[in-house]
């Protein structure tokens, strides 16, 4: 029986200088938006909430210190107002949310992917595992326990953020996983149309590997924003281009028009009868793949940086320290 979910990948721009919040309340605006043309699936950029950290691309490290306290500040706590905001949409209009923000964890800032059911329950909040090059300073690393297929009302839906998808093994775990959709995010306006080109690569062979649809959502900056981040006309030009929002079915055909600037929805509907189409030629992780030779360690336990025995009857210094983590 064919299944259709209408999907929505989503360009916008953030709310630059505000208390934070601007950003989610535009990411609201969208989603209602979005209903009304009936999508039940939305995908939004990389850490949106409240900005992606372009200062950090542009400006040596030790003269973007105060701009990273500014992002301190305005960053989002799991669960909080801005998750309260987006959650409450997502069960108004029954619909499925992934949502980028900068996530605070006390001192430490992660890039964070959170989705949202139809119902508004958080069923994920994972961590880009490996931050790139300029963001490094800005983010701290996820683990493993982040690289899980949730199941939606949209589907079972999976997602990376960013120069993940150039690490193999990270999309193979989640195709071990089986998913349906998997929920791509860029920052955009980075880089020059070599990103973007680079991007339709990317989330074309991901769609044609895992045999899943791929909808990817990248960011926008305007005219008046780009200066404003740049102060300086000389370092506006990396801050241009690199968009590619895009869905893409099963067979790596693209599904709609991309949109590779300004701001707007790249909407599809997703026939789940296509992934079966396309896996009864090439399944990876079933039929075509080869376990007895190639297989993949996943270590699923949180990173903590403590472990409570709760025995105080043993001695740490005689007895080693057991975690207790949940695999």
């Amino acid at each position: 029986m064919s299944r259709i979910v209408r999907a929505a990948a989503i360009q916008i721009s953030p709310v630059l200088d505000d208390d934070g919040l601007g950003t989610a309340r535009k990411v609201c605006k969208a989603i209602y938006e979005a209903a009304e043309k009936s999508v039940k699936l939305a995908v939004f950029p990389e850490t949106f909430v409240p900005y992606y950290p372009y200062f950090s691309f542009i400006q040596p490290a030790f003269r973007f210190g105060a701009e990273h306290l500014k992002l301190y500040e305005r960053a989002v706590a799991i669960p909080g107002p801005v998750t309260d905001m987006v959650a409450e949409a997502a069960r108004e209009t029954g619909m499925v949310v992934v949502l980028g923000v900068n996530e605070r964890d006390y001192g430490t800032l992660y890039n964070t992917q959170i989705i949202f059911d139809s119902t508004g329950e958080i069923l994920l909040k994972r961590r880009k595992i490996t931050p790139t090059y300029h963001e490094r300073m800005v983010w701290g690393q996820g683990d493993g326990s982040g690289l899980k297929v949730v199941e939606s009302a949209a589907g079972r839906i999976g997602a990376l953020a960013c120069w993940e998808h150039y690490n193999p093994l990270a999309r193979y775990a989640l195709m071990t996983q089986h998913e349906e959709i998997h929920c791509a995010q860029f920052p955009g306006s980075l880089v020059g149309q070599i990103f973007a080109d680079q991007m339709e690569v990317t989330i074309r062979h991901h769609a044609l590997e895992s045999g899943c649809f791929v909808v990817n959502a990248t960011g926008w900056l305007t005219e008046e924003q780009i200066k404003k981040i740049a102060c300086d006309p000389a370092l506006e030009g990396p801050l241009r281009g690199g968009c590619f929002t895009a869905i893409v079915s099963p067979e790596g055909k693209l599904l709609a028009t991309p949109l590779t600037e300004g701001e707007g929805m790249v909407i599809a509907d997703l026939d789940f009868t296509l992934i079966t189409k396309r896996k009864r030629m090439m399944d990876s992780v079933g039929h075509y793949a080869r376990p007895e030779l190639l297989s993949l360690l996943h270590d699923r336990q949180p990173a903590i940086p403590v472990h409570y025995t709760d025995e105080p009857e043993l001695d740490s210094r005689i007895r080693p320290v057991v975690s207790r983590g949940e695999p």
